[in-house]
């Protein structure tokens, strides 16, 4: 492939790849998951620790329960934010009514995670708790495998819920028995979308970059 054409791919899976949380019945290919894995096992790692392990879920019990404690720490983590009224402040440009009560009832019954059980295969992410660099590792990992099934026409969704607590992560240890000396990372959710999806908004580079010290733009606004 020659330079152009390989910039163009890799930014159109860049740009193409959404959060997908809708799955059609169809499976995913044995193929398509070990190119998503293999994806997974290339990425960087901190002196080259590869500390990542990954649990692959098929069996629509162990993903029922998956999806039954992602949608319980949601409901925790924004029913807190309802509380304190951080969730209205986040939505106060939502004028329409209707649609801020069914976003507010959507994340604090904890729905919003509970399609774990619903995608075809769920991927969970362990590291080795002793990696220093961890959080990292991967994260670089989660990331190629999301571009990769965004490649393959496949959706994704990254998804902390399930593990954010230390209470909701032992009992999916205990569920898939993790080793004490791994620690469970995220899941992620894997099929064919239902429907196609629209780009969400993204901040210009304008807003993001900076030059030579904070606050100084290095683009001008109608160059980003």
């Amino acid at each position: 492939m020659e330079r152009n054409e390989l910039i163009q791919a890799v930014d159109f899976v860049i740009h193409e790849r959404r959060s997908i949380r809708q799955y059609t019945d169809e499976p995913v290919s044995e193929e398509d998951l070990r190119m998503i894995l293999e994806a997974a096992r290339q990425a960087p790692s901190g002196e080259n620790a590869q500390p990542w392990r990954f649990i692959v879920v098929k069996d629509p019990e162990t993903r029922k329960l998956l999806g039954a404690i992602g949608a319980g720490g949601s409901g925790r983590r924004f029913t807190a934010e309802f509380v304190t009224k951080q969730m209205h402040e986040r939505f106060k440009g939502l004028e329409d009514e209707e649609k801020r009560k069914a976003v507010f009832e959507k994340l604090t019954s904890g729905n919003v995670s509970a399609f774990l059980a619903d995608a075809p295969v769920d991927i969970v992410v362990c590291g080795k708790k002793k990696v220093w660099d961890l959080p990292y590792d991967t994260s670089a990992a989660i990331e190629n495998m999301l571009l990769m099934a965004t490649a393959l026409g496949l959706g994704t969704c990254w998804v902390i819920a399930p593990c954010i607590d230390i209470r909701d992560e032992e009992r999916i240890k205990r569920l898939l028995d993790v080793p004490e000396d791994y620690k469970v990372i995220s899941v992620i959710s894997v099929g064919h979308p239902t429907r196609p999806h629209r780009p969400r908004p993204r901040l210009s580079l304008h807003e993001l970059v900076h030059a030579e010290k904070w606050g100084t733009p290095y683009y001008k606004e109608e160059e980003a």
